[in-house]
């Protein structure tokens, strides 16, 4: 096929099939996710819209050389038809015995056209183009261990909801050519690109990776690693994780730097997003009702964004949690609605699925809570939420060392974004449930220095000082945290929480006390 072909963009009923950067989209400019195979089969059904294409034509074009059973095209039509919704039977028709037919007028349009900034329309997320690493070894037959590199971060990457990957059909078209990266960006339409290099002898690999911003051209991230060899595939694995965790906080920080610099009234659906996280990410009252405002305009902009309806859960959340300004049965009431909605509009969306669960633990931790979790986790292991809300369900199960690993997991992946409040505060939860008092002291005081409006930091701080006999600093510390919220105070102290173990909550109480705090 041709390379005008290649950058074709079809639209067919309420979808768009962008073969440039190997996506299928709703019509409002949600990814819909599709396996390799599928895809092919649809995009061989959308150029052959109308036409009924038998099984014999469908072998040899998705599976050319290759004896497949039946149950490959019935199980990638089945794919299809989910993504396509509750139409699907309608658009793709099964003719008994005989084959398949698309049964929707297509228009096709060149990427190259007017049509070039279609998806930087629909789509104002962050696009992004994972290049084929450059093999430097002087075996060719390391190629694969270089491409599966790039594969595995492709695949990683695009479980990131909040990110538009281009596929690896297009990414890999520029192996082994000498390129011009802003002309590379142009041709995909993408903001950002990942290219690095492996170099392996029989004992060592190393990886240079680095992620550039196509329009300033300037490198947001770089990073060097070395490791030794003992199982190709581990060393792989470990590699592919270590960039997905370093790339995904510096593109953040990239995107939210770049909707600094537009004026309010231009905020797209995606930049009104970033800009709400930031105000939720300062934990306190008056930002987080700018956040609402915010994630409200995405809303408005973008009826199908499920981040944005995430995010919303999450403001109400910190009103009825973090501030106690909320009842918590409305909290659960409200959150809970703004969360599964998100869920519905994106059932892959692991940051919205964690968000809910986190909504049904105000009733406690249950077992549905930690189904939710575990899903989101499944749908991708390297959701911030995800790691964070896993962390809580632990800490208040009695598990507060592995409750730690999963929250120091989640503040690594997003060091700087919104979600940062709560395993910061947790962390030092982790500790004091451990009676590692100074530990516990030491990083509720960090939660301070960052949240010094947040209550919670300010009583977990007291507690572990109360704990240490550091009377007055604690005392002062106490008031600090009454003074900040009393409603707070008596949602955490004064009353038990549904989410805390008699126990741990008793334990907390101890701390206080020898705080200054007299009930």
């Amino acid at each position: 096929m041709g390379a005008a072909a290649s950058e074709a963009v079809y639209r067919f009923d309420r979808f768009i099939l962008d073969l440039a950067r190997g996506a299928l989209l709703s019509v409002e400019g949600r990814e819909i996710l599709l396996r390799p195979k599928a895809f092919a089969l649809l995009r061989l059904l959308v150029e052959n819209s109308g036409r009924l294409l038998d099984r014999d034509i469908i072998m040899q074009a998705v599976w050319p050389g290759v004896t497949v059973a039946d149950d490959g095209i019935t199980q990638c039509v089945r794919d299809i038809r989910r993504a396509l919704g509750s139409d699907s039977q309608r658009l793709l028709k099964t003719v008994p015995r005989r084959g398949y037919i698309l049964a929707s007028k297509v228009s096709e349009e060149s990427a190259r056209s007017t049509l070039g900034t279609l998806t930087a329309e629909i789509v104002d997320r962050p696009a992004i183009a994972i290049l084929p690493f450059a093999n430097l070894s002087n075996d060719s037959e390391q190629e694969f261990f270089s491409d599966g590199i790039a594969d595995d971060l492709i695949t990683e990457l695009s479980r990131n909801r909040s990110l538009f990957v281009i596929a690896r059909n297009s990414s890999f078209t520029y192996r082994g050519r000498s390129i011009d990266l802003k002309h590379v960006a142009r041709e995909l339409r993408v903001r950002y690109l990942v290219e690095g290099s492996v170099r392996r002898d029989a004992k060592r690999v190393r990886i240079n990776a680095q992620l550039i911003d196509t329009e300033s051209g300037q490198h947001v991230w770089a990073e060097r690693y070395d490791r030794k060899i003992s199982s190709v595939f581990a060393v792989q694995d470990e590699i592919t994780s270590a960039i997905v965790t370093a790339v995904c906080p510096a593109l953040a920080d990239a995107e939210f730097r770049r909707t600094l610099r537009k004026p309010l009234e231009s905020l797209g659906a995606w930049e009104a997003y970033q800009r709400g996280r930031w105000h939720m990410g300062r934990a306190n009252p008056a930002d987080n009702a700018k956040a609402k405002d915010f994630f409200q305009r995405a809303i408005t902009l973008d009826a199908m964004f499920s981040p944005a309806y995430a995010a919303m859960a999450m403001t109400y959340m910190h009103e009825g949690l973090a501030f106690a300004t909320l009842p918590l049965q409305e909290t659960a009431k409200l959150a809970g609605g703004w969360a599964r909605t998100a869920v519905e509009i994106d059932a892959n969306d692991a940051d919205a699925h964690a968000i809910l669960a986190w909504t049904t633990a105000i009733g406690g931790a249950t077992q549905e809570v930690w189904e939710g979790v575990s899903l989101a986790l499944a749908i991708n292991p390297n959701s911030t939420w995800a790691n964070a809300v896993k962390g809580a369900y632990l800490l208040f199960t009695g598990q507060p060392s592995q409750a730690r690993e999963a929250l120091v997991t989640a503040l690594r992946l997003d060091p700087r974004g919104p979600i940062s409040v709560l395993p910061l505060t947790q962390i030092a939860v982790s500790y004091y449930f451990e009676r590692d008092y100074e530990q516990s002291a030491d990083a509720a005081r960090r939660a301070v220095v960052r949240y010094p409006e947040l209550p919670l930091a300010h009583r977990y701080l007291a507690a572990a000082l109360g704990q240490l006999g550091r009377i007055d600093e604690a005392n002062d510390t106490l008031q600090k945290a009454i003074e900040l919220s009393v409603s707070s105070f008596n949602l955490y102290v004064r009353n038990r929480p549904p989410w805390f173990r008699a126990v741990d909550h008793e334990h907390i109480l101890e701390g206080l006390r020898k705080a200054g705090w007299r009930n």
